[in-house]
Order: C-alpha cells, then structure tokens, then sequence
C-alpha cells in the first residue's frame, strides 16, 4: 500500500526545512516604513552614562519635569568611543518618562549636521542584551525538556513574530481591511504552527478543522457584539496616538473586532491540539475502538480543559486592566457601572466571545477526530485480518 503521510524522520526534516524558509522569506519582506521621517538625517546608538546632571528637573510630588542631561560614551555606530552631551526630556508622566544613572545603557538618537554631531537625545534605556539572554534561556530549556518538539516550537513562535510584524502591521496601516487581513493571517498561523506540531498527519487536519470553526464562530460573534455593545476602537491603548500620527483612515473599530479573534485563536489552537492528542493516544492503545467512544473520550477531555481555558483567557485580557479595577474600588464606583464601562465591557466582549470560540471548538474537534483518527487503524486492521486468514487456511490444508 502506498504512503500517504511520512515518517516521524521526514516530518521532522521537511517541518525545519520549511520553517528555515519561512523564516529567510518573511526576514526578506519590507514593511514600506523602514525609512520613517522621523529617523531621517539622524543616527541611532547605543551609549553608556558616564556623568548625570539632574539641576534642571523640576520635582512636584511624584511629578517630574524638565529635562536631565547626560555625558555619554558612544558604543556602536560611526561615533564609537566619542563622548558626547545627550539631553533626557521628562514629561511629568509616570508612565512614559525614564531617569538615568551613571553606567546605564541607553539609546540614543543623534540629529547630524552634515557629518557633525548637532545634539543628541536619550530615547530610552537598552533592554535587547537581556531581552536575548532571555529568549535564549528560554529556548534551552524549551529543547531540553521537549527535545525536538522544542526546535518545531522555536519555529512558531519566530514564525508568529515575523508575520505579525512584517505582514499584519503593514497591511493594517495600509488601510487593508482588518476583519480579511485577520482572519487571512489567523488561518495561515493556525494552519502553521499545528504543522509545526503534527507535520504531514491526519491530526494536522483534525485539529486545524476545530481551530478554524472556532475562530470563525468567534470572527462574527466579535463582529456581532461590537455593535451592539457601541465598543469604538479608541478603547485599544494608543489607539488615538496613531491616528493624530497622520492615520486617520484607519478603522479602529474593525481592528479591535478582529484583535478578538486573533487574541483567541491561541486558546482555540491549544484545546484542538489537546482533544486531538488525546484521541489519538486512545487509538494507538486501542486500535479497535469505535469512532463514537472516540469522540466520546475526546469530548470529556474538552470538557475539562474548557473549565480552565475561560478562566485564561479572563486572566490574559484583565491582567492588563487591574489599576484600573483598583480605581474603581478605591472611588467606591457601583459595579454596575463599572460592568457598563466601555473599557471593561471590551473585556468582557474579548473574553465571553472567546470562550464562545473554544465551546465551539471542543465538539468538532472531538467529532472529527473520532472520524478520522479511528478509519486508519480501522483499515490496518481490516488488511491484517485478511492476511492472516489465507495464512490460516494454508495451514489447516497443511
């Protein structure tokens, strides 16, 4: 009988060789906003602090205006080894203003006047050297405990990050419709990743079916309860900071409707992958189990991980939001005006539609597993016994 899928080698082969392409093509793609006005004529450095002179900020209580400067050592670029005056603006906002101290690492932006320096202003402190030391050990112990399935893993998440960044954002900022462009970007990644986990299998198919069910079902109920609830996207955190950066085209609305499905579509893609698992462990144990007891299993798994995925997908969205519930409190504000508030009714929105998402999913999932997962052991079966019969009845002439 000829093959259809691949072994646990080939797959595993053909799962990095795709993943490495990937990766290489979406590196590849432009964004068309690499050359922003707002760097042009100007150098961007790394620099570490060597003197601070706080005389100029103006303290008000927690409040801090004015501006600190700074003598900084350049570490990169065309002014390595110079030294030179950065100037750090303070807005008087807690959430966005940042003090330095000597030996802090920290951006910097150089505006040139030709090929001289003209000034210099500190942007922020240097994160990315312990953002990599991060992510490595992340990875590490990802591969150490996973083994393979670690690399697959490492090639989703690179794969999510790049498509996002490269594909989704553009196309957002373009003007391109954000339901399409979502739903297109949230079956690619689906479809994706459960390759990453599955490779060429039938549990590939089984678990991309109950995702995409799901994420539909969520796509128009999202769409549905946005309008009826009066959410504007303006609710998003910088929202009306992209529109008075010359964006004013852009449907926020539209965008926020498609960030709940998109925001769901990670939990709906784990309990598809956990009933398919399940079920096919429950075939390889028992090959000559009905469809039906399948699904049944299948459900009973989904039954219990649905317990806990609503209450994730409830931690993730108000994680977020806990000042602002700590506001309400501390005003003694009613709590029925605090579940009217459009802030909190937008989570309330991302988190009931995605669970709405993942009920849908658990079912399908569980039926098209016992369907397709069960007919292949079936059909091994079947031939065994056919080939054993003959071997019977020769050895009963014998």
């Amino acid at each position: 009988m000829k093959r259809i899928f691949f072994n646990k080698q080939k797959n595993m082969l053909l799962t990095i060789i795709i993943g490495i392409l990937m990766i290489a093509v979406l590196i590849a793609i432009p964004t068309g906003y690499e050359d922003a006005l707002i760097y042009q004529g100007s150098e961007r450095a790394v620099g570490i602090v060597t003197e601070v002179d706080n005389s100029a900020i103006k303290s008000s209580g927690l409040i801090q205006s004015g501006e600190q400067t700074c003598v900084m050592e350049i570490q990169n670029g065309p002014f390595q080894g110079q030294e030179i005056t950065g100037v750090n603006f303070l807005s008087g906002s807690l959430e966005k203003d940042k003090i330095f101290k000597e030996g802090d690492k920290a951006f910097l932006t150089i505006s040139l006047n030709g090929d001289e320096i003209s000034s210099a202003v500190i942007t922020d402190h240097f994160r990315l050297d312990k953002e990599l030391i991060l992510l490595a050990v992340f990875a590490v112990f990802l591969i150490a405990v996973t083994g393979k399935n670690g690399f697959q893993a490492i090639f989703s998440f690179a794969i999510t990050i790049l498509t996002i960044w490269k594909i989704l954002v553009p196309a957002y900022l373009k003007g391109y419709s954000p339901i399409w462009v979502g739903i297109g970007i949230t079956v690619f990644l689906t479809l994706m990743i459960i390759f990453f986990v599955y490779g060429v299998d039938k549990r590939t198919v089984t678990a991309s079916l109950g995702s995409l069910l799901g994420i539909l079902a969520t796509c128009i109920l999202g769409m549905l309860f946005t309008d009826l609830f009066h959410i504007n996207g303006a609710v998003m955190p910088d929202s009306e900071s992209l529109l008075y950066s010359g964006f004013q085209h852009l449907d926020l609305t539209a965008i926020f409707m498609s960030s709940i499905f998109i925001g769901a579509s990670g939990a709906m893609m784990d309990l598809s992958v956990d009933i398919t698992s399940a079920i096919y462990e429950v075939v390889e144990k028992k090959p000559d189990i009905s469809w039906k007891e399948a699904a049944k299993s299948g459900m009973n798994v989904g039954r219990a991980a649905m317990g806990t995925m609503t209450t994730t997908l409830l931690l993730a969205y108000s994680g977020g939001y806990i000042t602002l519930l700590m506001v309400f409190m501390a005003q003694g504000t009613p709590i029925d005006h605090i579940l009217n508030y459009k802030y909190v009714s937008a989570e309330i929105l991302d988190t009931v539609v995605g669970s709405f998402g993942l009920v849908t999913v658990a079912p399908f999932t569980a039926l098209t597993a016992g369907i397709l997962l069960t007919r292949k052991k079936h059909e091994v079966q079947e031939q065994t016994e056919e080939s054993i019969q003959p071997e019977k009845a020769i050895g009963s002439l014998e």
